[in-house]
């Protein structure tokens, strides 16, 4: 497929982070417009996860190959559904890839555990234990809102056509709790590798279900400032972490210069050298709360207004783990499907695949094939509802 020309936008936003509670920003939002687009625009909103930004995730094009003079799109899979009819808008949060990152550029401000990595570029021994900002960055209000901004945004640029949404692993936080609260902007769901604490932070207040919950201070007017939760406002991963999670040794390479690309700041870090620098992805420590098996059943939605299909991989440690850990860290993409309460739900999981098919060849063209599937027939290989696993062959089975 021949490269698209993307049209990048930043989108102004009143945020509500606590780091920079009421100051307009400019929230980062790429565009791909349908391809031979006419008639009525299909609008979709890819969002990403905890740590890796958007483009990297949705937009990875490769130099290109051999005697070709065309960069490689196939691992885009925005380009590949722009090009099979839909306006793809991809967007980064605060504190993630190209949006605003306040309180990020002070490495005294990362995660303690994990300053270790910016002992050589830059050092941290001159932290004053009163320079830190010692508060969590974004909550799940300052990301529910970030993303109304944008929903209407591309509202206003689509004939005001409801927004599909195709979310990454922790953009369930976001994507999840916006449908349930704003059914009639969303047209349909996908998520891929969503996490799910089927116990995870809730609001006590029935009336309220999507308030913070107790001890993290309830807002008493809707432009009230959030609530700042004590932590820290960033997390760091280092080149070889964030490659170790990605077979691909070649690709792994170019996943992180996609991420560099998405950071002049964090370019600029970690690496063994002094003078050196190798980079460090920061990315945002974030407070969630609203989603989980009490919350997912709130006004019938999912399955019903709001179609969803959920896919996963059978080798995922990351989006399923243990009750062990506890109800904020264990995570279970089955019961996000036991709890959707509609009919309208689909489940497959797939055998073999990781956390991260976006950067498997084969299994990246397989998620592009059944997201367009999904959006276009609210069918995926045939099937539209149900529970089923697919083997390495790619037989669908349905589990009983």
């Amino acid at each position: 497929m021949p490269q698209l020309t993307p049209v990048d936008h930043k989108v102004k936003h009143k945020s509500t982070i606590p780091a920079n509670f009421g100051d307009e920003i400019e929230l980062f939002v790429r565009e791909y417009k349908a391809a031979g687009s006419g008639g009525t625009p299909k609008p979709v909103l890819m969002l990403h996860g905890r740590s890796v930004p958007a483009l990297p995730g949705f937009d990875l094009v490769l130099p290109p190959k051999g005697s070709s003079p065309h960069p490689d799109t196939s691992y885009s899979w925005a380009q590949d559904l722009a090009g099979k009819g839909y306006d793809v808008f991809i967007m980064d949060l605060q504190g993630s890839g190209l949006s605003p990152r306040p309180k990020m550029e002070d490495p005294c401000n990362a995660n303690p555990a994990q300053r270790g990595l910016l002992k050589t570029n830059p050092g941290t021994g001159t932290c004053s234990p009163t320079a830190p900002y010692p508060h969590q960055l974004g909550n799940s209000q300052s990301e529910w809102d970030e993303l109304a901004t944008v929903v209407k945004f591309i509202r206003a640029r689509c004939s005001n056509e409801k927004v599909s949404f195709i979310g990454w692993s922790a953009a369930a936080f976001v994507m999840g709790p916006y449908a349930l609260q704003n059914p009639g902007d969303v047209a349909r769901l996908f998520l891929l590798a969503p996490i799910f604490p089927p116990n995870g932070r809730w609001s006590t207040h029935t009336a309220a279900p999507f308030a913070p919950p107790p001890g993290t201070g309830l807002p008493t007017q809707p432009e009230s400032k959030p609530p700042a939760v004590f932590g820290f406002p960033m997390n760091l991963t280092s080149k070889a972490g964030l490659q170790a999670t990605i077979s691909d040794k070649d690709l792994a390479g170019h996943v992180w210069q996609a991420i560099m690309d998405s950071d002049s700041t964090g370019q600029k870090w970690g690496g063994p050298t002094a003078g050196a620098p190798e980079g460090i992805m920061r990315w945002r420590n974030s407070y969630w709360w609203g989603w989980n098996t009490s919350t997912v059943p709130y006004g019938s939605t999912l399955g019903t207004a709001v179609p969803v299909c959920i896919v996963y991989g059978d080798q995922d440690t990351t989006a399923n783990t243990a009750e062990e850990l506890g109800p904020v860290l264990h995570f279970s993409v089955p019961e996000l499907y036991k709890t959707i309460p509609g009919a309208d739900k689909l489940m497959i999981r797939v055998e073999g695949w990781d956390h991260n098919p976006v950067w498997e060849r084969r299994a990246n063209q397989i998620l592009q094939q059944m997201s367009w599937k999904w959006l276009e027939d609210k069918k995926v290989y045939g099937v539209e509802s149900g529970s089923w696993v697919m083997d390495a062959d790619g037989v669908v089975t349905e589990v009983e």
